[in-house]
């Protein structure tokens, strides 16, 4: 039956604009059922006393209305978690630029010390016979934050980065992923 015809012959076809509680609901149903099904929608009809279009176009623009507000929702959600994850990004940049400065010291520092043990060693060995090798290394007694720290001693071993790392950190390299 087209429109035509439904106004026609159909003594019920009086589109008006609904009330309140036809509204309510309406909107009552929609909470319980986003999609609606012929049954419900010809029940939701009688007892409207409205015709089926309605109800239908009712529940169309209203679902349409519903999606917009849900991307909304969804957009400003992920506008929040954007904003958080820059936050943290711009942490995490301002960490790596300040661990780089500390590895950049570090790496300065045992530089200048193989520097001179080299020097010590190279007077060492213009004095004696029997060389001497003294290298950077670490104490096993704790880390930096437990008053451990770096020593010189005799063990034919040159501290490589990641081992004065784990010197400054106090950490087993053993246990780094």
């Amino acid at each position: 039956m087209d429109f035509q015809s439904q106004r026609l012959y159909s003594p019920k076809y009086n589109k008006k604009r609904l009330n309140q509680e036809q509204v309510r609901l309406l909107e009552r149903s929609f909470s319980a059922n986003k999609k609606l099904e012929p049954e419900l929608k010809l029940q939701l009809a009688n007892q409207l006393g409205v015709p089926p279009r309605q109800v239908a176009i009712w529940y169309q623009n209203k679902r349409a209305r519903w999606k917009t507000q849900s991307m909304e929702l969804d957009c400003n959600t992920l506008q929040v978690k954007l904003e958080n994850a820059l936050s943290e990004k711009r942490r995490l940049e301002k960490d790596v630029k300040y661990l780089q400065e500390e590895l950049r010291k570090a790496q300065e520092t045992m530089f200048a010390m193989n520097n001179n043990q080299r020097a010590n060693h190279h007077h060492h060995q213009q004095q004696q016979d029997q060389p001497l090798n003294y290298f950077v290394s670490c104490n096993s007694t704790g880390s930096s934050e437990e008053g451990g720290s770096s020593s010189f001693h005799e063990d034919h071993e040159v501290l490589q980065i990641d081992e004065l790392y784990a010197c400054l950190i106090g950490g087993d390299r053993s246990t780094w992923s």
